[in-house]
């Protein structure tokens, strides 16, 4: 396999490597150490903001755009590593995990995955009641 890949233009220049799944596993393992700490010091902060009487939005703003930062270099990871490219999608165009309900990015309730199969009973399902009960 060569390093080295033809350019529509033309021009020789070096192939983008996938990064090796050991390491994307890795930095995902400490990627999720690191939310989960993120998202308890976050909590822990507005407990006292909330005890001392006085919320800074900006500093709020400041730490929940660290986990959502986070949020988006996993789902990068996820998408490497899962789905090799064939993510799913939403409407609005985001990656969306498997297993959401929601859109991450725009908050639409996402259709269950036809292939899965129902997982709530529709409203045509009876259920019968036991004649003991």
């Amino acid at each position: 396999m060569s390093l080295f890949r033809r350019r529509a233009d033309g021009a020789d220049g070096i192939a983008p490597r996938r990064p090796h799944a050991g390491l994307l596993r890795r930095e995902r393992r400490i990627l999720l150490g690191a939310r989960e700490t993120e998202l308890r010091d976050l909590g822990g902060l507005l407990v006292e903001m909330y005890r001392r009487g006085g919320f800074r939005d900006d500093l709020l703003a400041e730490r929940a755009a660290a986990v959502v930062g986070i949020d988006a270099r996993l789902a990068e990871i996820d998408e490497l590593l899962l789905n090799r490219g064939h993510v799913a999608r939403c409407e609005c165009g985001a990656p969306v995990l498997r297993g959401s309900h929601f859109c991450p990015n725009c908050g639409r309730t996402l259709d269950p995955d036809p292939e899965a199969g129902p997982d709530v009973p529709s409203e045509d399902t009876v259920l019968a009641s036991r004649p003991d009960a």
